[in-house]
This record gives structure tokens, sequence and C-alpha cells, in this order.
């Protein structure tokens, strides 16, 4: 009797088992997800140090780290209006521990000024979350002889295509082309590898203006190295209530400059909504928007799917904004 039951019994366990196999499969994915990151976060800033994305990021990196359980490396890779470390980024492995910023220049911008553009911000990349935004400031140099906007534009329209502005990045450029064009002046661009680097040759006198961002600007304008004339937000800043917008001499100008996150396309799901819970997390903290506001930053968090919708209107409008500014386009 045994010899013969001892099959069946062995039969039934087996088939009592294998339920409760089908159940428990996908435990290994769920437990692989959940030890990630197993590793350093590599944080690629397309941007030289001391640029406004890599100040934002440097920011951001270890309150990140400590919400990831894992340390954020920021990795500046500057070159062609971040072109070269936007494309590192986005070729890298698609397992969550490469993020890069993507920001109105290497997000949206350098799509309609470079032809040749090695990436694509929507298909390239798996949206994380959006960051922060930030106003830039129209500065000259404390010796230069306007004293306000309108006062940089009257000396343009007398002296067609003699007076001079600096940019690091696309919108920057933009910015300035954009005031030209709405106040029918001729100024001529001046290309920089960076903001900084844009801003320093406007200190000493070599370049007439240049749209700098919040956190480098107000620095050198405290100590009295530039003079602040315009922002490019629709309403003054709260940090910086003395300066007016260029929109009041030019009526409908307005610029932002934003920064958004994103990983290599084809990351698995689980690890971006990982990625944007901890983002977000950050971004919610007092300590972080105390910290970055007293930079001119308002972090702004975001799920994933609304940063792309952001990010793909950006395209558009800032594509139209180029043509209509008269950027050229490279490569």
């Amino acid at each position: 009797m045994t010899a013969t039951t001892t099959p069946t019994i062995r039969r039934r366990a087996a088939l009592l088992a294998a339920p409760a196999a089908l159940f428990a499969a996908p435990a290994a994915p769920r437990a692989q997800g959940a030890a990630w990151p197993d590793r350093p976060i590599r944080l690629v800033v397309a941007f030289p140090a001391g640029s406004v994305t890599d100040t934002l990021m440097r920011h951001l990196a270890e309150p990140l780290g400590r919400e990831l359980g894992q340390p954020v490396v920021v990795d500046n890779r500057p070159g062609g209006n971040g072109v070269v470390g936007t494309e590192s980024a986005a070729r890298a492995a698609p397992d969550g521990h490469t993020w890069c910023v993507l920001s109105v220049t290497n997000g949206a911008l350098n799509t309609y000024t470079i032809r040749r553009l090695p990436y694509d911000p929507l298909k390239d990349f798996a949206p994380v979350g959006f960051v922060a935004d930030t106003a830039y400031i129209l500065v000259v140099a404390a010796s230069h002889p306007a004293r306000d906007l309108r006062g940089l534009l009257d000396l343009a329209k007398r002296r067609p295509g003699q007076l001079t502005f600096s940019h690091g990045n696309s919108s920057a450029h933009i910015a300035s082309a954009t005031m030209a064009r709405l106040a029918g002046v001729e100024m001529t661009a001046v290309p920089y590898r960076g903001g900084p680097e844009a801003l320093t040759d406007v200190i000493a006198g070599r370049i007439d203006s240049t749209f700098t961002d919040f956190p480098a600007g107000m620095p050198q304008i405290r100590e009295g190295k530039v003079r602040a004339l315009a922002v490019t937000s629709a309403q003054p800043l709260p940090l910086a209530p003395d300066i007016p917008p260029v929109a009041a001499v030019l009526p409908g100008f307005e610029l932002s400059a934003w920064f958004g996150m994103g990983v290599p396309a084809g990351t698995p799901a689980p690890v971006i909504a990982r990625a944007n819970a901890a983002l977000n997390a950050v971004l919610r903290s007092p300590e972080l928007a105390e910290r970055v506001g007293r930079l001119g930053y308002t972090p702004r968090p975001t799920e994933p799917e609304w940063f792309r919708d952001f990010l793909r209107a950006q395209i558009e409008t800032l594509g139209r904004q180029a043509r209509e500014a008269g950027l050229e386009v490279s490569g």
C-alpha cells in the first residue's frame, strides 16, 4: 500500500505547490527593484562648474543621496553647448545609476539650434521629474554708460551692431537676441564656453552685456562689479525687488531658466518611480527650499509624465522663439 500511495501523495503535493510557485515567481524582480540603487548615482551636468545648472545640482546632490541611500556624484561634462555631456548620459546603461539634468538649453533649445543633434531629449531619455526654475538678470559692467535697460537700448540704436552681448548657453543667447528683436536694435553676439566665462568678460568691460543666472549675478551685483538692468521674469523677483523686469520696457518678454531630471530611455519603470519619489521628497524639504531659495531657485516637485509634457511644450515654444529671434542653426 505504501509503495502505491507514495507517488500519488507526491503528485498531489506537487500540484498544490504549483500555484504557490506561480505567485512567488515575481518576488525576484521585486527584490531587485527594492535593492536599487546598489551603487553611487552619477549625475551628469553638461555645463561647467559654477554654471547655474551646476550650482543647483551641488545643493541637490547631498540630500538626494541621503534619500536614496547612495552617494550622488555630480559629473561635469561641458562642451558643445551641453551636447557632449547629454549625449554621454543618453548612451549610458538604462539601470537608473546615471541621471542627467535636462535644462532649457540641452533639453529644448538645442533641438532647434543644432542641426545634427546626436540625442533626442524625448526619445533618448525617460523623465524623472522637474526640479526647479529661476530667472536671468541682464547686467553690464559697473563702469558702463547704460544706467538702465532703456539706456542700453538707446545706446544700441545709436551704434548699430557695435554693442556686444555674451552668452554661455542657448537660453542666455535667446534672451539677448529676443530683447534686441523686440527693441528693434542690432547687437553682436559673442559665444562663450559657459555662463561664468560670459560674465567674467562683462565684469572686465570687454563685453557690453549678458544675461547671467541669479546665483552667479547677485554676488557680483552686491560687490559693485556689475550693474543690474533687468530680470527675465514677468514680475520682479522677491529677492531682488528693485530690479525691474525686461517686460516693463518690452511688453511680453519673459524667459525662465528651468531644470529637470532624466535617465536613459529603457530604465525600468519601478526604478523611475523610486527616483521620482526620492527627488520629490528632497524638493519638498523646507531645508532645501530655504537654501536654494536664497539663490533665486524655486523647487517644483512633479510627476514624470508632467515633466515629459512640459519638455515637449518647451521644445515647441522655444524653437519658435529661436526662429523669431533669428538664432542661427549650427552643425
